[in-house]
């Protein structure tokens, strides 16, 4: 199984609402990435607009992007070309591990490789 240790993520939460469930969902991307040892920064789009915005340079540099979103993106043109693993929101919250697993194996594929999550 191929871990995270020492990857650098980036993820992007976002909720129909833009209340809880975004900051939930980031919050518990920061746990998992502690006890993988890996380093992680989240943008959220929410009611108070776009926090901790990541930057194109933030998308070039990371290992894998994580869009854990039921609404469609502010500025989703940014990930196109990027690595990344897309899910729902409830789905993320309910099993993150499934979605880890995911980025795991985005690990190992081709740049341009996307993963969409049910």
């Amino acid at each position: 199984m191929t871990v995270l240790t020492g990857r650098h993520l980036v993820a992007v939460t976002a909720c129909v609402s833009g209340v809880a469930h975004t900051y939930m969902a980031a919050e518990r991307l920061e746990k998992i990435c502690q006890q993988e040892k890996c380093s992680i920064l989240i943008e959220t789009q929410g009611a108070l607009g776009v926090e901790n915005a990541l930057t194109d340079d933030d998308v070039r540099r990371a290992d894998a992007v994580l869009l854990i979103t039921d609404i469609e993106l502010a500025e989703s043109e940014r990930f196109e070309n990027a690595r990344y693993v897309k899910c729902g929101i409830n789905a993320f919250l309910r099993d993150p591990q499934k979605v880890m697993g995911a980025v795991r194996k985005l690990l190992s594929a081709p740049q341009h490789t996307q993963l969409i999550l049910d």
